[in-house]
């Protein structure tokens, strides 16, 4: 069942909306205003958004904007009311990012099917993402064969980091596992790849959080445990360091 957010000023014509959208079948929720609408699309999440163009405090103009400047309700489907439509008006609400216009009077058939066309754009926008994220996460999850640089002297090096890396590690756990001593497993790997132990280490530990970022919805926690990490607060800023961003706003900023 879809949920529609009637945005609507004027009583009566919101409870027509409402309802009449609700004996087609939709979970119709109303709001009265632009701001109180806001408040609800960020609270409820609907699948679209049908918004008065004239209301007192926020405009519909102004509605659209900030709901397409949130991450959270950015990509709902938007389609405003109105009693007149100007060609600069048109081209405004286009601009913002508005999926549609109606004009009020309309019959029941057309809010309807002005509804279904955005929805099943919607649909066929969401399955395109997910066949991406599909092949992304098939090409990401665990083919590392050219993660590492080939070396005959690194292959158990890199080996044993590949094998251990979701565990607490060290150099010298990683240096007796190659049958080499820390300063000249330091030295060579130094030499040969231009980077620490301790880098290849958080690389490929980063490389495994950022699949699971975008891969599953296992909290920041869960997945900071399973990339090694047993302080996730020390995952966190290690993350943020390295990518600008703590892994929360780069997991909402890399699906968006």
């Amino acid at each position: 069942m879809n949920n529609i957010l009637v945005i609507e000023d004027e009583t009566q014509t919101r409870n027509l909306f409402v309802n009449s959208l609700k004996s087609k079948g939709f979970d119709t929720i109303g709001a009265e205003n632009g701001m109180v609408g806001v408040q609800r699309a960020e609270e409820y999440s609907p699948d679209l958004v049908l918004c008065d163009t004239s209301m007192p405090e926020l405009d519909g103009y102004g509605v659209l904007t900030r709901l397409r400047q949130n991450p959270t309700t950015a990509i709902i489907p938007f389609i405003f009311l109105t009693v007149k439509l100007s060609k600069a008006e048109l081209r405004k609400g286009m601009n913002l990012g508005a999926d549609d216009y109606l004009t009020k009077p309309c019959s029941v058939e057309e809010l309807v099917g002005a509804i279904a066309a955005r929805l099943e754009k919607q649909k066929t926008l969401k399955q395109w993402y997910l066949n991406q994220r599909q092949s992304a996460k098939q090409s990401q999850s665990t083919d590392t064969t050219n993660f590492y640089p080939t070396s005959s002297r690194l292959s158990r090096v890199f080996q044993f980091i590949e094998e251990n890396y979701h565990q607490q590690i060290s150099l010298s756990d990683v240096a007796q596992a190659a049958g080499y001593s820390n300063a000249y497993l330091t030295h060579l790997v130094k030499r040969q790849t231009k980077r620490t132990v301790h880098d290849w280490i958080v690389e490929r530990r980063m490389t495994q959080a950022r699949s699971l970022l975008l891969n599953s919805d296992e909290s920041i926690n869960q997945i900071a445990t399973k990339v090694g990490y047993l302080d996730a607060g020390y995952f966190i800023r290690l993350f943020r360091q390295i990518h600008k961003r703590p892994p929360k706003e780069w997991r909402k900023a890399s699906i968006l």
